[in-house]
């Protein structure tokens, strides 16, 4: 049911709709959202187009506030302001010229970028697969045609960072081992940007790749990540610097690529046999963000 409104913040999903796929009426329905979030149905929409918002707002510098407001479901720049405004303690504007920058937690900032002009690209190049001319950009990034993947997984909810790594190990990997899963892809999941989401409301999915005709058992949560196409950036580090480099691809490589973010999610992809080392926690993974033309 998250899943369903987080794939259709471009409008506002109606109770009766949402409470068809939970399954309730929609009498029980509501009062179970309210039990289950600490928040209503139409708090905790408004708040998931705002944060899309917030992130569109800096990631798509080229793109007018009254299309961004229209792309998350308001129906004019007045309200849209109004709301946005009324969560954030600024215009939509001084959100987009820098207030963003100044909200993000300091462990998650590029020193690097640190006497940069916003919406200013480092050195780098812009690795295409062949559809797209080369130019400058802040890392390298591929541009990349995914099939579709169904996938298992685990959510977590709280501050990203080390208590991810714990989930894994305690949550996921058991689970793993004992259905012999641990040469399958897995995925990291990061539904929020912990720049603008509050790290307690952070969400976190742990998945792992289904081998075809697998047979999951009921109870756990699966879903489908959509094919098309996407940008990837290879990351090697630990987890207290892949915060740094999540801010550098949404924030410095995306403003600057001639694209911009839909409604699929960004992930962590894990391949085959992707590096890990326990002792110093370093490890190797993709950073995969979705594209569409501007």
């Amino acid at each position: 049911m998250l899943e369903h409104i987080d794939r259709h913040l471009d409008r506002s999903v109606e109770l009766a709709e949402l409470a068809a796929v939970a399954h309730f009426s929609p009498f029980h329905f509501h009062r179970l959202f309210t039990a289950w979030m600490g928040e209503t149905l139409g708090d905790y929409q408004r708040r998931r187009r705002l944060e899309m918002a917030a992130l569109r707002l800096v990631a798509q510098p080229a793109s007018p506030v009254l299309e961004i407001a229209l792309s998350v479901g308001f129906g004019s720049a007045e309200a849209f302001a109004r709301a946005f405004k009324a969560r954030y303690g600024c215009t939509a504007t001084a959100w987009r010229q820098g207030e963003a920058d100044r909200r993000l937690p300091a462990r998650d900032r590029n020193p690097g970028q640190a006497n940069r002009k916003p919406g200013q690209a480092a050195a780098g190049f812009w690795i295409d697969d062949g559809s797209l001319s080369t130019k400058e950009v802040p890392m390298q990034v591929r541009l990349i045609d995914r099939a579709p993947a169904r996938i298992v997984y685990w959510r977590r909810v709280g501050p990203y960072g080390d208590g991810v790594s714990a989930f894994w190990q305690q949550a996921v990997a058991p689970w793993l081992a004992t259905h012999a899963l641990f040469g399958q892809p897995r995925y990291g999941i990061s539904h929020d940007d912990p720049g603008i989401t509050a790290p307690a409301a952070c969400r976190y999915d742990a998945a792992v790749e289904l081998p075809p005709g697998f047979a999951v058992a009921p109870g756990l949560l699966t879903t489908e990540i959509p094919g098309g196409r996407y940008a990837s950036m290879s990351f090697r580090g630990t987890p207290a610097q892949i915060g740094a480099a999540w801010a550098d691809l949404l924030r410095g490589w995306l403003p600057q690529s001639g694209l911009q973010l839909d409604a699929r999610p960004c992930f962590e992809y894990y391949p085959s046999g992707a590096a890990y080392d326990a002792q110093t926690g370093s490890f190797d993974c993709d950073i995969v963000v979705p594209v569409q033309p501007l």
